[in-house]
């Protein structure tokens, strides 16, 4: 049917809401979330331009960024679209045209006559309004379309008037005309679902401009689940609060996330709220008071079957622990759920779950002694003092010292568990980076006190001093005399204690740990490896937790003292028992930690990066106090196998953070390693900013973390051209050969020897002797082939660079293979190096060597013949594509061999 543009003359005018002709003037707040929807966007486009589609139709839950997409993709199709918004909202289902109503106002009145009519009239009016362009509609259905605007929709996509871009939660809200169209695919269906963390992350550096923190994305998309409408209002509520804030260019969390008083989160939530039963509304508020409960205990409150619905609905979430756990799946809505409670209610809450018994702390896991604490304290009830206890402990375990801090600080100085709580707020405050604070929590216990500890408690209080003496320089070197002290009390000798599991036993082997602790700490491996070595045997120590412990540090001792490859096997070996030793509080983290060390010692950074994955969701309340630590050794690790530009992006982070809230010294670590990351790639601006930010840092750290520090400084001002920084390099090294430490003055010499003599090649090879492993032999290799100027050793040693990923050292074996293959005539071997060393210079930014007889020494003339010659062209066309004589070729070619050291073209291929 054909329908020619009438005159509307007499027709109501155009209404500016519904109709936009201006695409291309969407704001900037709708396109704040489609870098993270690239790949819809890109459907969409592709369903509106094909020629066989009449559409699209986009669906997805609540805030999932429909709308925000549909119009994107519109406002792309460029300023020649145009476009006709239309809204379906709750009542339009049952009112004829309802959708449709604003243009219905603009017709004649001859085109009210009938449905026909109407439909001819409309389909008129929007050809007349596109004025010959291409018109999309834009359908955004917040309820069902009335069955007359579904046919006047149908008819204008078939007859070609329109195309559609619908948005719908469902297929199923849809016209059912619709859904036959989508099966014979004239409409694509796009659907969206909620973010995952790397799209989440996307959307904040959208959003926020800058680089953001793994902290702030993982905290931010566990708490609303990826739904960027959510994501914006929290965003938006946490700037006004001030605790997202800009920090060296990183955005990052001041401290813990708080939504009191969130309004824009609080009125979606409100909206939620009235759609749901009053049965589901009890659940989310016990779930928002509680934050997890048991399946069982929470089935035996409200019955399996509400539980059940609520979990198909998307509502909960429940984990695949023993447990399994149940929790709300969008963590901001408890938040913003408990805010409402009154304190009553909060009791009421708490009674039914408990049945008005408070549960005994030792049955309860470290999650369930956090939320219970949490949820006494809101109720404005009193814990009693074991349970204040094990919830600091748990506090502290689980990385939140202010919640530690709160629990212990409850009980009196005349409870049982006062002492033991000192010393959780010891362990507190040391996460904060507070070892004063530390030492004076630990000092207020009494001689009287101490006189009357159990031996076991004694021991853990003397444990707890060594741990805060060590950070404190003024009282290092007394910890082994406070150590020795303890030992007289007790009666006992240095070594693995016997009678164990008798107390005297537990508490002695306890103080020989701290010992190693010490000794580790103060870099002291060499002296304790014996007495390790016989800690963490099984055959000679009964004692699990002793054994298990004093082997994680040997871990480390083994890696420092050149045997890599021991140190590894050890690795593995308790790796597959750390599940069966689950009872040891810590141990998981503490092997994470030295297992961390060691690959990094061995060169593997890969298995580092590996090592350092995200914690679960469940653990999201840990990040404050583990991302800066995890992002700052993802940094290390990168920057170590020369990837500087990769390593940024985590040591600014880590940064961020560490100056906010610092952990554990390790600022200057993190600033050492950017001014490496930086030199790396040819920045030396920044990388001497923030050398000086590492002079002007002042901080105590153990031994492994000052290492790290002062070699990434040095090799940083070795890259910048510091003559001196070489000079600190082999002082550091000869220190860690005195200390027994080879592995580190391995690579400690592996750095220093860019431009090395031959006694520092000598002593480089030497050390590589006293070590194990690939990193040792690549070390060996370096030494030797620059020593004796053998182009094929460099090679093998580049090689084997290569299987650890090493760019840097491979870099630089090659680009000495380079030079001395060709001072020896070996055009093979040259050739072979300089094809590598060129594919590497695409990720090295700065290289360690350039060859100083290689392509650099041809002129551009010369050059470019070279190439030429290389992928086969002969004299003459050469000439003819550079416009010179053939004799001016032979020339060029002659002098390129020459230098080169090449006999013929085919040598060409890969120098050049």
């Amino acid at each position: 049917m054909s329908i020619e543009p009438l005159s509307w003359g007499r027709g109501s005018p155009l209404n500016d809401l519904e109709l936009r002709t201006d695409t291309a003037g969407v704001s900037e707040p709708q396109r704040w979330s489609v870098p993270a929807r690239s790949a819809n966007l890109e459907a969409v486009r592709a369903a509106l331009t094909s020629l066989d589609s009449l559409g699209v139709v986009i669906t997805g839950g609540r805030g999932v960024g429909k709308s925000s997409l549909a119009r994107t993709a519109v406002a792309d199709l460029g300023p020649d679209i145009w476009t006709l918004q239309l809204r379906s909202g709750p009542s339009s289902g049952t009112t004829p045209y309802g959708c449709l109503a604003f243009l219905l106002a603009r017709l004649p009145q001859a085109y009210m006559g009938s449905p026909t009519a109407i439909l001819r009239g409309i389909t008129s009016l929007i050809k007349s309004d596109a004025a010959g362009r291409q018109c999309v509609i834009t359908l955004d259905t917040a309820g069902s379309i009335d069955d007359m605007s579904a046919g006047v929709l149908l008819n204008i996509l078939l007859t070609g008037t329109a195309r559609m871009v619908a948005v719908a939660p469902m297929v199923s809200d849809l016209p059912a005309d619709f859904h036959w169209l989508l099966n014979d695919r004239r409409l694509t269906e796009v659907r969206l679902d909620n973010l995952n963390e790397l799209q989440t992350r996307q959307v904040l550096l959208s959003l926020l401009g800058h680089r953001v923190s793994a902290s702030l994305v993982s905290t931010f998309h566990t708490m609303v689940g990826g739904n960027p409408l959510l994501l914006k209002a929290l965003v938006t509520e946490q700037q006004h609060s001030g605790n997202l804030v800009l920090s060296d260019s990183v955005w990052t969390l001041r401290d813990k996330v708080v939504l009191d008083g969130a309004a824009s989160l609080d009125d979606i939530v409100r909206s939620q709220w009235t759609r749901k039963s009053p049965e589901e509304r009890d659940v989310i508020e016990m779930l928002s008071c509680a934050r997890s409960v048991e399946l069982s205990r929470l089935t035996k409150v409200y019955g399996a079957g509400v539980v059940a619905d609520m979990e198909d609905s998307g509502l909960l979430e429940i984990d695949s622990s023993d447990n399994r756990w149940v929790s709300l799946r969008e963590k901001y809505l408890g938040d913003v759920v408990r805010s409402w409670l009154s304190i009553t209610r909060r009791r009421e809450l708490r009674s039914l779950l408990l049945g008005g018994k408070e549960p005994d702390p030792a049955t309860m896991t470290v999650e369930e002694l956090m939320a219970f604490g949490a949820w006494t304290q809101e109720c404005e009830a009193e814990l009693s003092p074991a349970m204040a206890l094990a919830a600091a402990e748990a506090a502290v375990q689980l990385f939140d010292p202010h919640f530690a801090l709160k629990y212990a600080d409850t009980l009196k100085r005349n409870d049982p568990q006062w002492v033991p709580a000192q010393r959780q707020k010891a362990a507190a405050y040391l996460l904060m980076d507070l070892p004063v604070q530390a030492m004076a929590a630990l000092d207020d216990i009494s001689q009287p006190q101490l006189d009357n500890l159990d031996v076991e408690e004694f021991a853990r209080v003397v444990e707890a001093k060594s741990r805060v003496m060590v950070w404190l320089p003024e009282h290092t070197a007394r910890v082994p005399a406070l150590l020795q002290t303890a030992r007289e009390r007790l009666g006992v000798e240095p070594g693995i204690a016997k009678g164990w599991p008798e107390p005297l036993a537990a508490a002695a082997n306890r103080i020989s740990l701290s010992e190693f602790e010490y000794q580790a700490f103060v870099g002291d491996y060499a002296s304790a490896l014996p007495a390790l070595e016989a800690a963490a045997d099984p055959g000679q120590n009964p004692d699990t937790w002793f054994r298990m412990n004093s082997a994680v540090i040997l871990m480390s001792a083994l890696s420092m003292a050149g045997r890599e490859m021991d140190a590894l096997s050890l690795m593995r070996q308790l790796g597959g028992q750390i599940s069966d030793a689950a009872e040891i509080v810590g141990l998981r983290e503490r092997f994470a930690g030295r297992a961390y060390n060691v690959l990094l010692m061995a060169g593997q950074w890969r298995r580092c990066i590996d090592l350092l994955d995200p914690p679960s969701a469940r653990e999201f309340h840990r990040l404050p106090y583990r991302s800066a630590a995890a992002e700052l050794a993802a940094g290390i690790a990168y920057v170590y196998s020369g990837r500087g530009a990769v390593a940024l992006d985590s040591l600014l982070s880590a940064a961020a953070q560490l100056e906010l809230r610092p952990v554990q010294r390790l600022l200057r670590a993190a600033y050492a390693a950017i001014a490496f990351a930086y030199a790396q790639i040819g920045n030396a601006g920044q990388s001497r900013q923030y050398l000086d930010r590492l002079q002007r840092t002042a901080g105590t750290a153990d031994h492994a973390t000052r290492s790290r520090t002062e070699f990434c400084a040095d090799m940083a001002a070795r890259w910048l051209g510091d003559n001196d920084a070489a000079t600190r390099l082999k002082q550091s090294a000869r220190r860690d050969i005195a200390a027994g430490r080879f592995t580190l003055a391995g690579i400690s010499l592996l750095g220093a020897t860019v431009n090395g003599t031959e006694a520092d090649f000598r002593l480089m090879e030497q050390v590589a002797g006293q070590r194990q492993g690939p990193l040792a032999e690549i070390s060996r290799l370096v030494a030797v082939g620059s020593r004796t100027h053998d182009a094929k050793t460099l090679l093998a040693g580049g090689e084997l660079a290569a299987t650890l990923e090493l760019d840097a050292v491979e870099a630089r074996c090659m680009a000495l293979a380079v030079d001395y293959a060709r001072q020896a005539g070996d055009s093979l071997s040259a050739r072979t190096a300089q094809a590598r060393l060129d594919i590497l210079a695409a990720t090295v930014a700065s290289l360690p060597i350039v060859p100083s007889s290689g392509s650099p020494l041809l002129t551009a003339r010369e050059r470019q013949i070279a190439r030429l010659a290389g992928r086969g062209a002969s004299n003459r066309d050469i000439a003819v594509e550079m416009g010179v004589s053939v004799r001016t070729v032979e020339g060029h070619l002659y002098q390129v061999f020459t230098k080169l050291g090449v006999t013929s073209r085919g040598d060409l291929t890969g120098l050049v």
